[in-house]
């Protein structure tokens, strides 16, 4: 039976291979981390103006104008920083199982929950860093939060639960992927989910079928959570909802992983 100690030991060690393998594709967490920024200043310098119309004033933070969007598009684009993020991670874990080092690490006195740990442990740095780089282009652009610090902290943890979650579950789709070039298209619907749900419009702007999808998938109570705890905006229920989702995806997700871990032989 493996040790606590040592399964953080071997958690560490997987971490560092992880953060290493990070810094030999530049190019793709450039582009994980850049897609964000894009569409930030995509929807608030060529739709702001519009978008900007038909908001209320509750939901742009007393803001009016393109000010008025960048506060309301702000929270949205950071729930799209993290499902970018964590494509990464389907895909790293796919060229581990297609690239025969899990063979060895089967071999090796490996705890197996390090081996994924440290994909997950990898992937939330670098979602932590995404984060603090689209957020630093927001203020610049004129993104004034008003949250005080206990706010800051707790719209933090939102998102720190709901990457984690995320992260989980791209790994097992990792894992189920029979192919990297699967691993890198199956995972691309987290970055559409925020388009259908309040990160982009307000979600009683949207046809009725369209809305109640809207309203009820993970990535809307999340951002309503986010964008009250940092503009002030109403939050009502959509925080225990956020935590609910969040817990649910990381639970589902982390049993899925690790039954494919086990079970799955690397291809």
């Amino acid at each position: 039976m493996t040790s606590l100690a040592d399964t953080l030991t071997d958690s560490r060690t997987m971490l560092r291979r992880n953060l290493r393998r990070l810094r030999r594709y530049p190019s793709m967490t450039l582009q994980l981390i850049g897609m964000p920024i894009v569409f930030l200043l995509l929807f608030v310098y060529v739709f702001g103006g519009q978008l900007s119309q038909g908001l209320s004033g509750d939901l742009a933070g007393g803001q009016t104008g393109r000010t008025a969007y960048l506060n309301y598009v702000t929270p949205g684009i950071l729930l799209m920083t993290v499902a970018a993020a964590v494509l990464g991670t389907a895909i790293v874990v796919a060229m581990d199982m297609t690239g025969g080092i899990v063979d060895r690490f089967r071999t090796m006195a490996i705890a197996r929950a390090a081996v994924l740990g440290g994909h997950v442990l990898a992937t939330l740095i670098l979602v932590v860093v995404s984060l603090a780089i689209v957020l630093a282009v927001a203020i610049a652009l004129g993104f004034r939060p008003t949250a005080d610090p206990l706010q800051w902290l707790a719209a933090i943890g939102v998102l720190a639960l709901f990457s984690f979650a995320l992260i989980w579950l791209a790994t097992a789709l990792g894992l189920a992927a029979k192919s990297v070039e699967t691993a890198s298209n199956t995972p691309t619907f987290l970055t559409l989910l925020p388009f259908l749900g309040s990160g982009f419009v307000p979600t009683d702007t949207m046809p009725t079928g369209l809305e109640q999808f809207a309203r009820y998938q993970p990535f809307t109570p999340v951002t309503e959570t986010v964008r009250g705890l940092l503009t002030g905006t109403p939050i009502g229920s959509d925080a225990i909802l956020a935590v609910a989702w969040s817990i649910a995806i990381a639970v589902a997700a982390y049993l899925w992983a690790i039954h494919l871990y086990t079970h799955r032989q690397p291809r």
